[in-house]
């Protein structure tokens, strides 16, 4: 019986075009669930890489979209999995629980730069419709358009993957649980 809605490919029985994003410490659910149609999985992975990995953007700014959107969009997985990335990238433990609604953001972040963003997040990942000008307006002030196309990218394709985390109820490694606990964010 699979930890989730469907089995992880295990690294013996992934087909060949999977392999690649197999690693000897172990791979993400994401991969091990993409791997049951590998095609999907060779266009996905470099797309993901590109959004979530390392660029202009710091680490902790990208951490605060990823957890801000994962929590609207109520993914335990991604919640989890990047509440942990999110404090290996100096987001404090207050911070991630004002991310994920524990506490009001407007009151934890003091930073302009950061409040826009978060104002911005919610109006992407948390609404219907177009953006008011105004929150459109304070984020452009604080970042560069590159970086807000970036980081709407990047909220957006949290989008997509807390959802299809979501739907597939994929499990979070129990490192991440013990780290969760530890930090008392469990």
């Amino acid at each position: 019986m699979p930890d989730g809605l469907v089995s992880a490919v295990e690294p013996s029985h992934a087909p060949l075009l999977a392999r690649p994003y197999y690693r000897e410490t172990g791979t993400s659910p994401i991969v091990t669930s993409l791997a049951h149609v590998p095609e999907a999985l060779d266009v996905a992975m470099p797309f993901i890489a590109c959004v979530l990995s390392p660029s202009a953007i710091p680490a902790r700014t990208k951490e605060l979209v990823i957890v801000r959107t994962s929590a609207l969009l109520e993914c335990r997985y991604c919640v989890q999995s990047h509440s942990v990335a999110a404090l290996d990238s100096d987001v404090t433990a207050e911070e991630v629980r004002a991310l994920r609604g524990q506490l009001p953001w407007t009151e934890v972040f003091e930073r302009e730069d950061e409040r826009a963003l978060l104002a911005w997040t919610d109006a992407v990942a948390g609404a219907r419709g177009g953006i008011c000008a105004e929150t459109g307006e304070r984020m452009r002030a604080h970042h560069g358009e590159a970086a807000v196309v970036e980081l709407t990218l990047l909220c957006s394709a949290t989008m997509m993957l807390n959802r299809y985390c979501t739907a597939l109820e994929l499990p979070t490694s129990p490192g991440t649980l013990q780290r969760l606990a530890a930090e008392e964010l469990l």
